[in-house]
Order: C-alpha cells, then structure tokens, then sequence
C-alpha cells in the first residue's frame, strides 16, 4: 500500500510538470504523455483492485470451504 502511494504522489508531480510544461511551450507532446500516464496508472489501479478483490474473497473464501 505504501508503494502504491508513493507511486501516486509522484505520478500528480509528473502530470502538474507535464501540464506546466505543456502551458510554456505549447508542444502537444506533453499533454500526450500525460495521457499516457493517466491511462497506465488507471490500468494499474484496476489491476490493483482485482488483485485486492482476488485476495480479500475469493481466497479467504477458498480457505473457509477447505
């Protein structure tokens, strides 16, 4: 859990540098490597999720019926 904040405090910095960046020197490349990082971190967010999900049901309940 700790990672995962730590992962999420410095993906914000990035993006607020991305867009600051992108304020200055108008190129576009900024904002599509922002966009890219939205889109990875969401997917490793729901990665995340399931994996939670997986742990906190479906094998404690595994563990229950065995």
């Amino acid at each position: 859990m700790l990672i995962m904040r730590i992962y999420l405090v410095l993906t914000t910095l990035l993006l607020v540098l991305n867009v600051a960046m992108y304020v200055f020197t108008r190129k576009h490349w900024y904002l599509n490597f922002s966009w890219k990082i939205v889109r990875f971190t969401v997917l490793l967010l729901l990665i995340f999720a399931l994996l939670f999900v997986l742990e906190r049901y479906v094998l404690v309940g595994w563990r229950v019926l065995l």
